[in-house]
């Protein structure tokens, strides 16, 4: 597998005054349960969802710009010819990349934004945005992993034995993220995730503007 993305600068930062938005950016081994938990923290609401662009098919049940935006390899090549990704990537063999406008534009207008990608995307949007938080989904074994992946019933055996390959490579790259939800059970890891959301939303760092506001307010 290999990565590749352009290099862009930082989105410029909100209006003197706001906050700008964060990014979350989440990742794991494919079956590892990301978008599982990524759609139980979205039901929440007050949260962006940056979707993808793949030039796999879709899989049963997924609809065009909820999931993926499903593209041809030369509407792709075309797109990263164009600098239109924040990062893309080879993944199992199809293409995949991440909308450059839609998360600098959301920063920038203070929406919090999360991104669902592979390891390669992640290490890629970490060096670009270098104060998005990264979350990583750790399946508590292989063969729930296993399990999982042939319970979603959309690979081929060949794609299956892939991702099951892969996962090891995968799996190394857990220290290199700011936090790690081992996804045991939904509901648990899912409220991991929710509280991780709004710890980062209370940091100090993240709402000096309103407390400087709440703080005159007392002179």
């Amino acid at each position: 597998m290999s990565s590749k993305q352009k290099k862009l600068n930082r989105p410029d930062t909100a209006a003197p005054g706001e906050t700008p938005g964060i990014l979350f950016v989440v990742s794991s081994p494919s079956g590892g349960g990301k978008g599982t938990l990524v759609q139980r923290v979205l039901k929440q609401g007050n949260l962006s969802y940056s979707v993808s662009y793949t030039t796999r098919a879709p899989r049963n049940g997924e609809v065009e710009g909820r999931e993926y935006f499903f593209v041809t390899p030369e509407e792709f090549d075309a797109m990263v010819t164009a600098g239109e990704f924040l990062e893309w990537a080879h993944v199992h063999g199809k293409l995949y990349g991440t909308s450059r406008e839609q998360v600098f534009r959301d920063v920038r207008e203070g929406r919090d934004i999360i991104l669902e990608v592979d390891v390669q995307g992640a290490k890629s949007v970490r060096e670009l945005v270098t104060d998005s938080v990264s979350i990583f989904i750790l399946p508590p074994s292989i063969e729930i992993l296993r399990q999982r992946l042939v319970a979603r019933g959309t690979d081929s055996p060949e794609e299956l034995e892939l991702r099951l390959k892969n996962a090891p490579a995968e799996l190394k790259h857990y220290k290199e993220f700011d936090y790690v939800i081992i996804n045991d059970e939904v509901e648990r890891a899912a409220g991991q995730l929710s509280c991780i959301i709004e710890a980062e939303r209370a940091g100090r760092a993240r709402q000096e503007p309103a407390i400087k506001q709440v703080v005159e307010s007392f002179s």
